[in-house]
Parts: C-alpha cells; sequence; structure tokens
C-alpha cells in the first residue's frame, strides 16, 4: 500500500492554488485556466494562463474555476487539479499515476452539494483517501496555535474570494462567520476608484499589482510604499494613458469593504462565548491569507476591537502550511477532518 500511495496536501483557493507532497509546497501558481473555445481543450493553467487574463482572442477564454472559494466551473476545476497533481516533480517520473490520500481545505461556509463536488473532483484524479478540513482550522493550525487546548483562539482568514473569521477551542469551530468579501472584492473597488477618479480603465491584472505595490488601509503608514504609475484606456478619449497613485488614495477605495469584514469581526466577537472571549482578550486575534499583506490592516483592526492583531508569518501559505501538518498526523487530527 505505501510504494503505490502517495499523501498530498491541497488548498484549493479562489487565487492561488497550493499543494504539499513531502513536507514541502511543490506547487503554487494562481487558479485559473486558459481554454479553446473551438475543440474546449485545455491550453495552459496557472501562472501562464494568469499572463494570458485579459489579452485573449475570441478563440481562447480564461477561467477562474473557482469562486467565493467555491467550485463554480466543475469540468476545469478538475482539469486544473489533474493538470497540477501531474507537475509534482517527484510524480512525474512516475509510469503510473500512484493512488492518493489527499487532504483538500475548503471555506467553513461551504454547503454540502459543494462538498460533494470538492470531493467527486478529489475522486476523479485518483484520491483513494479523500479529507476535507475548515480553511480557519487549517490556518490555526499553519500558525502554530494548539488547537486541541480549552483555550478560545480567534482566526481572521482573508483569501481570494472569501473572508473567514472563526473562534476556534477544544478542535472545533465554536462560532464562525464567512463574507464574500476579499481579495477579488478590493481588486473591483480599486477598478472602480480608478475609473470614477481617473477617469482610467484597468483590468483584473493591473488592480491586482496596484494592491500588492501600493495596497494599504490606513493613510498614516510609518514605512509608505513609493507612488505608482499605472497605465490603461482613457474613458474620455480612448486613449491609452497614465495616471500617478499612491496609499492613500487605495486606502479610500478599499474604505467600504473593510468596513464590512470589521463588521463581520465584530458580529463573531458578540456572538463569543464569555469564557472564550476572555481568552480570546489575551491571546488576541491572528490574520491568515493574503488579505492580511496589505498594509496597515492589523493595524486598523486593532484600533476597531481594541484586542492586539498579530499577522501570521507567510500568510499566504498558513492554510496549506495547516493542511499539510493535519495531514502528517492524520490520527491526531481525526476530530477536525471530515471523511
Amino acid at each position: 500500500m505505501g510504494l503505490f500511495t502517495e499523501e498530498i496536501a491541497i488548498d484549493l483557493g479562489t487565487a492561488n492554488t497550493l499543494i504539499i507532497h513531502n513536507d514541502k509546497v511543490v506547487v503554487n501558481s494562481p487558479s485559473i485556466v486558459a481554454m479553446d473555445r473551438t475543440n474546449n481543450k485545455i491550453i495552459a493553467i496557472g501562472e501562464e494562463a494568469s499572463m494570458m487574463q485579459g489579452k485573449t482572442h475570441e478563440n481562447i477564454r480564461t477561467i477562474r474555476p473557482l469562486k467565493d472559494g467555491v467550485i463554480a466551473d466543475f469540468n476545469a476545476s478538475e482539469q486544473m487539479i489533474n493538470k497540477l497533481i501531474k507537475s509534482i516533480p517527484s510524480l512525474k517520473k512516475r509510469f503510473f499515476t500512484p493512488s492518493l490520500r489527499m487532504v483538500i481545505c475548503i471555506p467553513s461556509g461551504i454547503t454540502e452539494v459543494e462538498m460533494r463536488a470538492v470531493k467527486e473532483s478529489a475522486e476523479r484524479v485518483n484520491g483513494k483517501e479523500v479529507y476535507l478540513i475548515h480553511e480557519p482550522m487549517a490556518a490555526a493550525i499553519g500558525i502554530g496555535i494548539d488547537i486541541m487546548q480549552p483555550k478560545g483562539n480567534m482566526i481572521v482568514d482573508i483569501g481570494g474570494g472569501t473572508t473567514e473569521i472563526a473562534v476556534i477551542a477544544l478542535s472545533g469551530i465554536v462560532c464562525d462567520k464567512s463574507v464574500k468579501i476579499a481579495g477579488d472584492v478590493f481588486s473591483n473597488d480599486i477598478i472602480n476608484y480608478m475609473r470614477s477618479k481617473h477617469n482610467l480603465y484597468v483590468g483584473d491584472r493591473t488592480a491586482e499589482k496596484i494592491k500588492i505595490l501600493v495596497g494599504a488601509v490606513i493613510e498614516d503608514l510609518e514605512d509608505a510604499p513609493e507612488e505608482m504609475s499605472v497605465q490603461g484606456r482613457d474613458l474620455l478619449t480612448g486613449k491609452p494613458k497614465q495616471a500617478i497613485i499612491s496609499h492613500v488614495e487605495i486606502a479610500k477605495a478599499l474604505d467600504k469593504s473593510v468596513i464590512r469584514i470589521e463588521d463581520a469581526i465584530m458580529e463573531a466577537l458578540s456572538q463569543t462565548p464569555p469564557e472564550l472571549a476572555a481568552d480570546i482578550y489575551n491571546t488576541g486575534i491572528y490574520l491568515a491569507g493574503g488579505g492580511a499583506l496589505l498594509r496597515g490592516l492589523d493595524k486598523r483592526l486593532s484600533r476597531r476591537t481594541d484586542l492586539p492583531v498579530y499577522i501570521s508569518e507567510d500568510p499566504l501559505q498558513a492554510v496549506v502550511r495547516g493542511t499539510g501538518i493535519a495531514l502528517k498526523n492524520i490520527d491526531r487530527f481525526k476530530t477536525v477532518l471530515i471523511k
């Protein structure tokens, strides 16, 4: 059995898919596929497909198979998972595909039907044993919290499609809140801001770049990023043009969405049992996911909640790290995994 079974942990994200094999992150690629419209064959996945986004002609379309943290395009997501598993370096050398034991992480607000979709996708790519784990739980394990303890911890995981907020104690989720405001919504906010304030029409990839280079949620940053020049199409003249933007403008653009995340955190806190609230007062809030990298987010949440806020190290990989740890110690984390 051991010879023919490989173990992999997958974080199927709206924005990025990460795979761990033998304790190493072997795949870290954007969750996007490029398809040929004429024969519905996949031309490119991941980084290569991401380069094509917004630059395709009518015969090619780029698809993001996951929307708001769940599978939106079943066929594309299956092919993407399949190709990504086959691209794992140590499995490439094999003559035949080994059967896989997988742990896949899912959003906490997912329905039964959506869960089955993830499971079926996994079984079709040769998954013999498939376990699912909730995202906030995986993030908590990845951050290094001992989830078995009778002690409350609050995790806020801001991904590409959803923001997962959960209070965890005794290896279970006591109260959780899942809001569909995360990286994608932030990108849309930036696109709309550039339209209304600068009459400049920019695409998703440019918005993503702006978010990474000058993205911030408060205006008074200590080490502010330099201003950035953004190119796009002028909405008035139709000519290509350039505008210079700073982090202050992006903080204004993202303000409404960040307020909604703050409200969701406050709501989760208000549902927390008093004993766990006492623990959270001492332990604070942990941030994971790509959204945690927005400059000043920890400060802003700390001001709103009056609690210490910590960003996990390498927040982008916290969830997949936790999924990988759960995979290695399946017996220990039996209570957390959904078979």
